[in-house]
């Protein structure tokens, strides 16, 4: 754990999408973290995939976090202004014998069962047309999460060879968050449980860098109706404008937080620097208990223990 070195967190939303409920939960968690440990809380923007960005979401994004009262620390960070660092990264990786070329098809890794076999490990492949991928020589099969105590993995999604530059030329997004939180001093990183799968082979990718990796809390997941969760590409709503007090107010219930009696009368201001005095993330729900009105969480083992699933 990095209880050594000052804090520091970071939210770190794609442009796929205005912000909405669940986009809210992750970034207010990581804040409120943050600042109750005296650190300091980053914003990023992960613009490394073009098509699926829509256009004006990044801006918005960050109207969206001045409107709630989430004020970051430092200029914000683009990822598509980092590619020198990225093929640093890979140049790196590649000239100490940490990754290989590959050409083999989504729909041949699907066939045997959606992990792939190594099968171009090697082959000495050149890099046209062609994936790179990570030679994986640090498989990480459990880590601890801040909230949900030690996960373990599932072997084949720990030590599978991932990829880390696509063959369409584009950045893989293990690689260039790694290379983003070594770079910023990140030292916490707090998410939704849909990015539990990622964390081993991120893990792994800073071993390899020799780097310390982060320390880890996943959040519980707003999900709809149909029981899917809150994303852009479920058409979630978007944050709505006005007041946003309320709706802080909302997200910190869901987070299990203690919201002081007459906020209604308070500035967001204020309200904000009470969740930071009471913030206590051991209160987080790992289930549905004490989620608002319409809106459920998906069930983890009261033991805190849970199995990493692709």
């Amino acid at each position: 754990m990095n209880t050594a070195s000052p804090c520091v967190g970071r939210f770190a939303p794609s442009p796929s999408g205005d912000l909405h409920f669940g986009s809210l939960l992750a970034a207010l968690g990581s804040y409120l973290s943050a600042r109750a440990q005296q650190g300091r809380w980053l914003v990023r923007i992960e613009d490394i995939d073009p098509p699926r960005e829509v256009p004006g979401a990044a801006t918005r994004i960050l109207q969206q976090l001045e409107h709630v009262g989430l004020e970051w620390d430092g200029e914000v960070l683009w990822q598509s202004q980092r590619h020198e660092a990225y093929r640093a990264a890979l140049n790196w990786l590649h000239t100490h014998q940490q990754s290989y070329f590959c050409t083999c098809t989504r729909r041949r890794i699907q066939q045997l069962g959606g992990y792939y076999d190594g099968h171009c490990r090697d082959r000495h492949l050149p890099a046209t047309q062609a994936a790179l991928r990570l030679r994986q020589h640090t498989p990480v099969y459990s880590f601890y999460d801040q909230l949900r105590g030690e996960l373990q993995a599932d072997r084949q999604l720990a030590e599978e060879d991932f990829i880390i530059h696509r063959r369409d030329g584009l950045f893989a997004y293990n690689l260039a968050v790694v290379v983003d939180d070594h770079d910023q001093g990140v030292t916490e990183i707090v998410r939704g449980a849909d990015l539990i799968a990622p964390t081993v082979r991120q893990i792994a990718l800073c071993q390899q860098f020799g780097w310390s990796p982060p320390d880890y809390l996943h959040l519980p997941l707003a999900v709809n109706p149909d029981g899917n969760k809150l994303s852009k590409q479920n058409h979630a709503p978007a944050l709505p404008a006005g007041d946003p007090r309320p709706l802080l107010v909302q997200a910190l219930q869901f987070l299990g937080q203690k919201v002081e009696a007459g906020w209604q009368d308070n500035t967001l201001a204020a309200l904000l620097n009470q969740a930071v005095i009471n913030w206590k993330p051991l209160d987080i729900p790992l289930d549905n208990a004490q989620t608002p009105a319409g809106m459920t969480t998906p069930f983890l083992n009261g033991s805190h223990q849970a199995m990493i699933s692709r």
